[in-house]
């Protein structure tokens, strides 16, 4: 997946400005895809000189000027090629797997503390996801907005990102309960060895 099939499908949506388009990644595509504003606005200029978008500008009374941006048939068009196309396997690398992959070896209370900080990004992306959902919604249960949304492709992916940040939750909740297991033994095994040591010194 590239950038360019990022934007054009996120102004599907309809027009939108640069900065609409970074609070929509940064709020609910950056749960597939994630982009700096700066590489939007590189990529935008792209799609433009491409063709794939529109670009008319906005005079603002008090503030700089700003461009609105549009899909074009073309950019439609390519999309919908797009979407033929067999996906590229995702390719993970993550730094916390790589240091639990090392827990019994490494600083051990620093792991936890790592896992605990990725399990409260979990929920604070969690909780937004939640609030985007509920604006989706707009106090509709989910069954009938599914029916009666024109566009469910938003709703799908966030669905996917809320599954992710709950699973990340379930498993670190595992993973601290685990080593505190493990820790707890360790700790008795190692006292029973020192009063075994002390027993056997005295006779």
């Amino acid at each position: 997946m590239s950038l360019k099939h990022a934007v054009l499908a996120a102004l599907l949506e309809g027009e939108a400005s640069g900065y609409d388009l970074a609070k929509l990644f940064d709020v609910s595509v950056a749960n597939f895809w994630a982009a700096t504003p700066q590489q939007l606005y590189r990529e935008l200029d792209r799609l433009s000189e491409a063709g794939l978008i529109t670009a008319r500008v906005v005079q603002q009374e008090r503030r700089p000027n700003k461009r609105m941006f549009t899909l074009t048939e073309s950019g439609l068009a390519d999309l919908v090629a797009y979407t033929a196309h067999p996906p590229k396997p995702t390719a993970v690398r993550d730094e916390l797997m790589v240091q639990v992959q090392a827990c019994d070896e490494g600083d051990t209370a620093a792991v936890r503390e790592h896992v605990r900080e990725r399990m409260a990004a979990a929920r604070a992306k969690l909780a937004r996801y939640e609030r985007l959902r509920d604006r989706l919604l707009d106090g509709r249960d989910e069954a009938s907005y599914l029916r009666e949304t024109a566009r469910v492709g938003p709703y799908l992916t966030l669905m996917r990102g809320m599954a992710f940040e709950q699973e990340n939750v379930r498993w670190g909740e595992q993973v601290l309960g685990i080593l505190t297991e493990r820790e707890a033994r360790e700790g008795v095994g190692h006292r029973q060895g020192i009063g075994h040591r002390q027993e056997v010194g005295h006779r």
